[in-house]
């Protein structure tokens, strides 16, 4: 799938100013990202007046389907012939990561709204690349260490097997053993599984209290699905979700996940503005409610228009170097600094579900507590990211 979204030219005359949106809008990640990702890039460009100065915003989408080859022949057609400048890209991290090296080389900007791997801003950061939503150090940092202190002391992690899996795998073993806990094992996926036999029953034969995952998308749902058919809670082993949000828990249904933990950088109905974004973005997405990776497609876009503005240029380097001069700020980002890796310092939120018969079914969170960019975000001094180390 691919496409141009049209958007109000007002009296621009000028050169499009042309952003892609890059992510699975087939696959098992197509709730996640999608056409919500379009929707949330679109309430930016209404936000900007649908122009930058005399430059007429044009927003095309593509669906990468999962698979890296794809998706990077998209962006590379999209660089290198048809004048995008940006993209806003929510793919699978093993493709992010690709478009990631290519958007540096090409001398253009990335804005990361819901790809995970710590690598985007630790080993393999660039200039040009800026993470908005979570990766797979600030998932785990927030529910890991609560999930210990009240009392699960043994893990087993279920992961799927490729970028995204592996680094959230990794991560949630250091900080199991930092918060010291102790992790009995793990077993992987490949994507798209549909049958988690085996891996359900290593994790239940293990005893461990409690069983992490490392996924999302639809495997995150059919997998808890399954564990509830296998009665893992009904037999005292918890479950502990590193990533998993609102469209995961609606699709296996919030009873089977009440008092899960989660970390999220956004939730609709955590404040004025998010709830002001959701009324913007449900106009644009069936009435649906949108989730933190389609609230970052909203806030990278917008903070590259502004960026584009007051540096009157599109070109990648100045780019780059504004956006990381003025801090985020929108509905939802209140004055956040970018730090030297890219991370824009932005605080996440943790969240319990809670029971789904409240009066409005996406209303399933409650909030537990704040947790501040400087808590949520792996220290500076842990940094792979020889631009930050240098900062």
């Amino acid at each position: 799938m691919a496409g141009l979204l049209p958007t109000p030219r007002a009296r621009a005359a000028g050169k499009p100013l042309k952003i892609g949106v890059l992510c699975d809008m087939s696959g098992i990640y197509a709730d996640d990202t999608g056409q919500g990702l379009v929707a949330g890039v679109k309430v930016a460009v209404d936000q900007a007046g649908g122009t930058v100065g005399d430059r007429p915003i044009e927003v095309v989408f593509a669906d990468d389907q999962n698979k890296p080859d794809i998706g990077t022949a998209i962006a590379g057609r999209w660089l290198a012939e048809q004048d995008v400048s940006a993209i806003v890209c929510a793919s699978a991290s093993s493709i992010t990561l690709a478009v990631s090296d290519m958007v540096a080389e090409r001398k253009k900007v990335l804005m990361v709204a819901g790809s995970l791997s710590a690598d985007l801003t630790g080993k393999r950061c660039h200039p040009s690349t800026f993470q908005f939503g979570l990766d797979t150090y600030a998932g785990p940092v927030s529910v890991i260490g609560p999930t210990v202190k009240a009392g699960a002391k043994s893990w087993f992690i279920i992961n799927v097997d490729y970028a995204f899996g592996q680094s959230l795998r990794d991560e949630g073993t250091k900080l199991i053993a930092a918060n010291g806990a102790k992790l009995l094992g793990t077993t992987s996926f490949p994507l798209g599984t549909a049958d988690f036999a085996s891996q359900i029953l290593q994790a239940k034969t293990s005893g461990a209290e409690a069983i992490a995952l490392a996924c999302g998308g639809s495997d995150w749902s059919n997998l808890v699905k399954q564990m509830h058919e296998f009665g893992i809670t009904e037999g005292g082993q918890k479950l502990v979700t590193l990533t998993g949000g609102i469209n995961e828990i609606q699709a296996v249904g919030a009873q089977y996940c009440l008092g899960m933990m989660l970390s999220t950088p956004f939730y609709w109905d955590l404040d004025d503005g998010s709830r002001a974004f959701a009324a913007k973005f449900r106009a644009y997405h069936g009435g649906r409610f949108p989730n933190w990776q389609q609230s970052d497609g909203y806030s990278g876009a917008l903070h590259y228009f502004k960026s584009v503005a007051a540096a009157g240029t599109d070109d990648g380097v100045k780019m780059a170097e504004t956006m990381r001069a003025m801090p985020v700020d929108d509905l939802l980002i209140k004055n956040a600094p970018i730090r030297a890796d890219g991370q824009v310092m932005r605080p996440t939120y943790l969240m319990k579900v809670k029971d789904e018969s409240a009066p409005n079914r996406a209303d399933i969170f409650a909030y537990v507590s704040t947790l501040s960019a400087e808590q949520s975000w792996r220290p500076a001094a842990e940094s792979a990211c020889p631009a930050l180390r240098k900062s």
